[in-house]
């Protein structure tokens, strides 16, 4: 892979991480964002310009990480862009003219209920190609996630089930990761419980999937009643109680060669250090597979935003056949396995490669004490070319402010080939 081209966009707020957003389509290209100002700002343009016209939006985001922006463009070329939201009233935005961006306008509900405390915004297409958002209504240790779903005709939103998904019932709330479609045509959700704002809580990695989003079952093919809650124990893969060492930013799914559903995730092993392992339905029981043997415990603890001292990748398919997972450690580096498709143990251990594309685009440039380099993936489809954003800021910092910040960042945009 090569850097083919790069644009300076803006300058971008910088005095803590929040995620950004890149869309292309067809021939068009729409970047969301933060400015200097902690603005709320969109940019777009032709792919064959470098040439952007700009919209603000009445939106500023403060110190909380959570606040990520981001896109979706529906059936009749609108774009819907969402954002800027932990725990707060839904902050929304439409365009009234295909793909134009001055045309936005801000819509102060979809369905009007239950939209009051929103966080974690997410578009997605369903089985029917039909623009759907999911969110959660609540806070941490006590919400319910909803699905909503658009008409382009009307320009409506109702409710995709009318009721929610998961449910924490008042006394937790889950953090889940999807839904996936997967090579089956089937969509594929894990999430873990949470019993408070402290990330120590979390517990009860679970599995289910579902055809259409509107009808779940286990993996055993059961069919599960709506809300799923803690009651519903079929869906459990692994019962890590409270302070078992899960965290939610660390949760994966992946498949293998027979299309298995793959779960991954860390824990604390027997001897109180965090390892990584993957569960795989294997004859419709999840089988548990520990993947490291690290002589570490990473023992978070608290609430807001924090750095990730460890990640865990999804397992995936190389082009060569082989299973593949990627990790970042603290303390062991960046690196994957490749892993025995029998057994999901490790049979070699790779490093990253610190080549020239990577080096100019992670290395940090600025001198201000601190700064991390921040990356966003395009989530276009089949383009010929991949693009990429770069900028830098502080690290998460708990969602508490700080008393020195950096100068406004470099928003870059990075044109990559896919050789």
């Amino acid at each position: 892979m090569k850097i083919l081209n790069s644009i300076e966009i803006a300058k971008v707020w910088a005095g803590h991480p929040v995620g950004f957003d890149l869309l292309t389509y067809d021939q068009h290209q729409f970047i969301a964002f933060y400015n200097t100002n902690r603005q709320m700002e969109i940019v777009a343009r032709r792919i064959d310009s470098i040439s952007f016209e700009q919209a603000k939006f009445p939106s500023y985001v403060g110190w909380d990480s959570h606040n990520y922006v981001t896109m979706a463009i529906d059936d009749a070329d609108q774009i819907h862009l969402c954002g800027n939201m932990h725990g707060d009233p839904l902050t929304y935005f439409r365009t009234t003219q295909p793909l134009n961006i001055q045309s936005f306008a801000q819509v102060d509900h979809m369905t009007g209920q239950n939209e009051g405390r929103c966080t974690y915004p997410v578009f997605m297409r369903g089985s029917e190609n039909e623009l759907i958002f999911r969110y959660r209504d609540g806070s941490s240790g006590n919400g319910v996630d909803y699905y909503n779903v658009y008409d382009p005709t009307t320009e409506k939103w109702q409710p995709l089930i009318g009721q929610p998904l998961l449910d924490g019932k008042g006394l937790m709330n889950a953090y889940s990761h999807g839904p996936i479609m997967g090579r089956d045509k089937l969509f594929h959700l894990v999430w873990m419980w949470r019993d408070t704002p402290d990330c120590r809580t979390n517990h009860h990695i679970s599995y289910a999937r579902s055809r259409d989003l509107r009808k779940w079952e286990t993996g055993q093919g059961e069919e599960i009643e709506l809300p799923i809650t803690i009651d519903e124990k079929r869906v459990v893969v692994d019962p890590v109680p409270v302070d078992g060492g899960m965290i939610n930013m660390n949760q994966s799914l992946g498949f293998d060669h027979q299309n298995r559903p793959i779960v991954s995730y860390h824990k604390h092993d027997v001897e109180g250090k965090t390892q990584i392992y993957n569960a795989r339905l294997e004859s419709n029981r999840w089988q548990i597979y520990q993947v490291t043997n690290w002589d570490y415990r990473w023992d978070f603890k608290g609430n807001g935003s924090i750095s990730a001292k460890i990640r865990v990748g999804a397992v995936h398919l190389e082009l060569d056949g082989s299973l593949v997972q990627s990790y970042s450690h603290v303390e062991m580096g960046s690196g994957g396995w490749r892993l025995n498709p029998d057994t999901l143990e490790p049979v070699e251990t790779f490093c990253q490669q610190a080549d020239s594309l990577l080096l100019e685009i992670t290395e940090v440039r600025g001198d201000f004490p601190g700064l991390t380099v921040q990356t966003c993936r395009d989530r276009g489809q089949n383009l010929s070319e991949h693009y990429l954003l770069r900028w830098e800021t502080l690290s998460r910092n708990r969602d508490r402010p700080r008393d020195a910040v950096p100068p406004a960042s470099q928003l870059t945009l990075y044109t990559l080939s896919k050789d």
